[in-house]
């Protein structure tokens, strides 16, 4: 079963050597329900809106096993919102997830995949240290990369919601396959 494991929202905004210069990568778990709007989780922000938000980037999924491999490889814990994530999900496979696929989270949330994540130099900041030099490339080359997702439906969500896949069109791109191309 698959099941929504935290539901991140911005915790700080922090300086960041970017255009923008800030940024708000920086998300942690909420306590409780959170409420998804048309445009993402309430108490969450994108400081880069013309790289991030909007209704087709409106929250950005990222699976458990996926964490699980870089933490092995980075030989560190990655909680839920490390990668900015505002979904932390187990046991859907986000990176073959098709464009136009939608999942129910709790009782009403229902999402639709929309596209990948692009890793950007932001990202690699937040990684920081040795493991920042090549991150772009490595996380892009790897291809585990997350899914951003429209709102179909609102409605609120909190960690332990089930998540169910209603519909996923059979020929439809993966993530992956949009990414790559």
């Amino acid at each position: 079963m698959a099941s929504l494991i935290a539901a991140c929202v911005v915790s700080n905004l922090r300086p960041d050597a970017g255009t923008v210069g800030i940024t708000a990568i920086d998300k942690r778990p909420a306590i409780g329900a959170v409420k998804v709007g048309r445009l993402g989780l309430y108490a969450d922000v994108q400081a880069d809106r013309k790289n991030h938000g909007g209704a087709d980037k409106a929250v950005y999924a990222y699976a458990q096993e996926d964490a699980d491999f870089w933490s092995a490889e980075l030989g560190r814990d990655l909680p839920p919102g490390w990668f900015g994530e505002n979904l932390r999900v187990s046991g859907l496979d986000v990176t073959n997830a098709r464009v136009g696929e939608r999942w129910k989270i709790g009782a009403t949330v229902e999402i639709e995949v929309t596209m990948p994540r692009s890793p950007c130099a932001t990202f690699a900041r937040w990684v920081g240290g040795a493991d920042q030099r090549g991150w772009v490339k490595r996380f892009g080359a790897e291809g585990r990369l997350g899914a951003y997702l429209r709102v179909i439906r609102t409605g609120p969500v909190c960690a332990g919601d089930e998540i169910e896949l209603l519909s996923a069109p059979a020929d439809a791109p993966t993530i992956l396959e949009v990414f790559r191309a």
